[in-house]
């Protein structure tokens, strides 16, 4: 903001001098451009103007300004390195849940190829089980029937033998010689 200097110059020796004189041949900027030297700001207020109390004010207000801006930075680089600290743990979880979602993946093929192979040989061992049984139920019948074909035999071997050794097979072979006489 400008402050509004008078345009009458003071009969100070210091501000009469000009700092920069070869500008002046050239162009002449002194009426828009104060040539006094200023400590400070600008105060309104007290009239004493010490300078050395204007610079600590004023570099006070600079320390707290920087001192609240420093702070700022701080919470700003503190939460920042925290977020990635965050995001580093997250990564490292997410890692480790794919790591073992990739374990538990691997163990399952394996027990699914286990049990698929104890399936497979379960089944052909029943196929051959079955098959056997077949076998030997038909062995079975077949034995069964010459069995009984043996006892059969036996049996009329048995009849044979019996008929043989009574009297009356013999009575019959004579009567067969011999027509029964009729009975009227």
């Amino acid at each position: 903001m400008l402050s509004t200097v008078p345009a009458i110059i003071s009969s100070n020796p210091l501000m009469e001098s000009d700092p920069f004189p070869s500008l002046q041949s050239a162009w002449d900027c002194s009426q828009h451009f104060s040539t006094t030297k200023s400590v400070g700001p600008a105060r309104s207020g007290s009239a004493s103007t010490e300078p050395n109390q204007t610079q600590t004010h004023s570099n006070s207000g600079l320390d707290e300004s920087n001192q609240t801006l420093s702070i700022i930075d701080e919470r700003k680089r503190k939460r920042m390195i925290s977020n990635r600290e965050s995001a580093r743990r997250s990564r490292m979880r997410k890692q480790k849940h794919l790591e073992n979602l990739r374990n538990q993946a691997n163990r399952l093929r394996i027990e699914n190829r286990e049990l698929t192979n104890r399936l497979r040989f379960l089944l052909y061992h029943c196929h051959c089980v079955r098959t056997d049984n077949d076998r030997l139920r038909s062995e079975s019948t077949v034995l069964r029937q010459k069995l009984s074909d043996m006892h059969q035999i036996l049996l009329f071997k048995q009849l044979q033998q019996f008929s043989s050794a009574w009297p009356c097979n013999n009575v019959t072979v004579m009567s067969e010689q011999i027509p029964p006489p009729l009975i009227i």
